[in-house]
């Protein structure tokens, strides 16, 4: 059977997603924090006195300190995702596919955000 809609009626509806313009601005904002945080790590790393184990778990220990930690890994994982979802749905055709890649990566993110956080609370709060 012929379609007999419009070319203008079948595209309506097929714009952008009400959720691509929070899934836009929450990926800028994630790496318009992550600048002045991976500056922050990068700096306080380079000024640790003695970069041997133990100075740094001294380090990681200071309650500042292990904040920012949190919050480092907790916006790169959730910036990297947000980041390979687009490029997932530009460049995966086949539906499932996409679909299967899509639930991957956010499965292996929140996956290594949960371990990340673990292991800086672990260190920070003293477990052994």
């Amino acid at each position: 059977m012929k379609d007999l809609r419009s070319p203008l009626a079948k595209a309506k509806g097929l714009g952008g997603s009400p959720e691509a313009s929070s899934h836009f601005w929450l990926q800028r904002l994630t790496a318009l924090a992550l600048i002045p945080l991976t500056l922050w790590f990068c700096f306080s790393l380079a000024m640790l006195p003695h970069a041997s184990y133990v100075g740094v778990v001294a380090w990681l220990q200071l309650p500042f300190n292990a904040v920012m930690m949190l919050l480092i890994v907790v916006l790169s994982f959730q910036h990297g995702q947000l980041g390979l979802q687009v490029i997932i749905e530009d460049y995966i055709a086949a539906y499932p596919y996409r679909i299967a890649c899509l639930f991957g990566v956010k499965v292996v993110s929140y996956f290594m955000m949960a371990v990340g956080v673990y292991s800086i609370l672990k260190i920070s709060l003293g477990g052994s």
